[in-house]
């Protein structure tokens, strides 16, 4: 059986973002992830029922760390002698692409899910473009997962096109539409939720699931609801997920505010979303940019409409005035005008809502990718 590396840069990415791959390959391959070490590598074994080799990388921009984790994964490549190393997230990408080079890995595939670089500026935006453009002539195949990342990567020059292709239409992982139902959501979940959270009946609930940073659009999302609750009573903004302070803090103004609005309520990270889409009737991701975001897929096939920005993947999953709205980057004021919209016509809202799952379940269902992707790797075996 051929043998497949999957890498990722931190145990948390190969866990959530490739759920459920691994296992699905490893009928066909022998796969085996390397990744950072963390608690979540047991997880990854004992659900994907892969080896998982730990080599330390980080996330941030460090020569001295990054040479000493390049040659531990040059070292880790020539002893499994894979024949695809297959590569996720940034630094993966590039010191895996790096290291399968050197060490001659025929297959060097990585997938794009996203372009941190595009909201960097001045040197550190060039040295960002110069660390893309290697990691690109390092793979033989690239795969961008939204139209909009591909036409993004082509304009932007990283690479030549026909390096370029986009798994069947668009996402990392597709979505398992059988977990993401409302009918694996007890109504004694619900209405006991709703009762933790002090959440009426006639609440309207605003969601938002991620990493509370800048990039997410968080400034603009409590700007606008700061405005929206001053205007309407039964307004709630649910906010799941954790602050990312050294890499990505928040205005001090927006901490301020969700620490004091009543109607704003931090849950944190949560291991399970679907409770809280269950509560809520409208998922507002205001996000500066993305690859093709899970949240925005989970939340459709769980019927809820979304707001998002027009930025790739967003304005592919979301079609405008049919199962969500698309509102410009950045623009706390159009995002207001959005959210008021839907508390005004709740008829609109759950026009909107009932296209959401059909739409999800339409296009990117879970096995629709994998099975592309195994179309994929086993080309590359019979080329």
């Amino acid at each position: 059986m051929k043998k497949i590396l999957r890498i990722t840069t931190v145990p948390i990415s190969l866990r959530t973002l490739l759920k459920g791959q691994p296992k699905f390959m490893s009928q066909y391959y022998d796969v085996v992830g390397v990744t950072s070490p963390g608690k979540d590598i047991e997880h990854v074994i004992n659900d994907e029922g892969i080896r998982v080799i730990e080599v330390n990388m980080t996330r941030t921009i460090s020569p001295i760390k990054d040479l000493a984790s390049l040659w531990k994964l040059y070292r880790v490549i020539k002893k499994e002698k894979p024949f695809i190393v297959h590569s996720h997230t940034p630094k993966a990408g590039t010191l895996g692409m790096m290291a399968a080079k050197l060490a001659g890995v025929p297959n060097r595939l990585h997938t794009i899910a996203g372009l941190p670089l595009l909201v960097a500026t001045g040197a550190k935006r060039k040295l960002l473009d110069v660390v893309e453009k290697i990691t690109y002539a390092c793979a033989t195949k690239i795969y961008p997962n939204s139209l909009g990342l591909k036409d993004i990567i082509i304009e932007n020059g990283y690479t030549k096109p026909s390096k370029l292709k986009v798994i069947a239409n668009g996402s990392s992982n597709g979505i398992d539409v059988e977990h993401f139902s409302i009918e694996n959501v007890s109504e004694d979940t619900i209405s006991s939720l709703k009762k933790d959270l002090n959440i009426s009946e006639n609440d309207i609930v605003f969601v938002f699931i991620g990493r509370l940073v800048t990039d997410k659009g968080i400034n603009e999302l409590i700007g606008a609801f700061k405005k929206l609750s001053v205007n309407f009573q039964n307004i709630k903004l649910l906010l799941v997920g954790t602050y990312e302070s050294e890499l990505d803090p928040l205005q001090s103004a927006t901490l301020a505010e969700i620490e004091s609005n009543q109607n704003i309520i931090n849950v944190g990270w949560q291991t399970d979303v679907r409770p809280y889409f269950s509560i809520s009737n409208v998922l507002a991701f205001p996000s500066y940019r993305e690859g093709f975001p899970n949240v925005v897929m989970q939340a459709g096939a769980l019927g809820l409409p979304s707001i998002v920005t027009d930025i790739n993947g967003c304005n592919e999953i979301i079609k405008h005035d049919l199962n969500g709205l698309i509102i410009p980057p950045k623009n706390e004021n159009e995002l207001y005008l959005a959210m008021e919209n839907l508390v005004k016509n709740p008829d609109k809202c759950t026009t909107l809502a009932k296209a959401s799952r059909q739409l999800i379940c339409d296009n990117y269902q879970r096995q629709v990718i994998w099975q592309a992707l195994l179309k994929e790797y086993k080309d590359l075996e019979n080329s």
